[in-house]
């Protein structure tokens, strides 16, 4: 017989599971709008569809054993941020194997210079970032991955939407002067 401690936290680790999971059937749509955004117009080159990225991104999800998020907009970021991931390594894999890789582009917002920049230099660029102020680079995945409005990232942050727009400025400034220089 198991104890009772034990019976309560496997229940819970199931509820837990069970709220995770509803919550990604309820959201799969805008999961694949996501998805596709994150690609940009590079699926040819990646050979792979908005649905395939969303697909993988709900598996690896789904793996977590805890999601700890602050709402749909919140979850929707986190999604988008492992959408990114899924692409890198898939990049990464395609630029490993022996056979020549195409180039991996993606379309710059305007705001960003607008520039076709190679997607792995821009995750580079991002990782870069985080190191030096993690709010800009966490809101530049959510508003150039999932596509999240800087009110709904104020929202997210629990800050004004003055203090998203400032950070939004420095983060901007701060990727075009280091995406420039490649």
């Amino acid at each position: 017989m198991e104890p009772v401690g034990q019976r309560a936290e496997s229940a819970s680790r199931e509820a837990v599971a069970a709220a995770r999971d509803a919550l990604l059937r309820a959201h799969y749509d805008e999961f694949r709008k996501v998805a596709g955004r994150v690609l940009n117009g590079d699926a040819a080159a990646l050979q792979i569809q908005p649905t395939d990225l969303a697909h993988e991104a709900v598996i690896r999800l789904s793996g977590l054993d805890r999601l700890d998020f602050k709402g749909r907009t919140h979850f929707l970021s986190l999604s988008a941020r492992v959408m990114r991931q899924i692409l890198i390594d898939e990049i990464r894999r395609m630029r490993a194997a022996k056979r020549q890789a195409p180039p991996v582009a993606t379309q710059l917002p305007p705001e960003l210079g607008a520039q076709s920049i190679d997607l792995e230099d821009l995750d580079r660029a991002l990782s870069k970032l985080e190191l030096v102020a993690p709010d800009h680079a966490r809101l530049v995945d959510q508003r150039y991955f999932a596509g999240l409005t800087l009110e709904e990232i104020a929202e997210i942050d629990n800050v004004s939407v003055r203090t998203v727009k400032r950070q939004w400025r420095a983060a901007r400034a701060w990727l075009v002067a280091e995406l420039g220089q490649r």
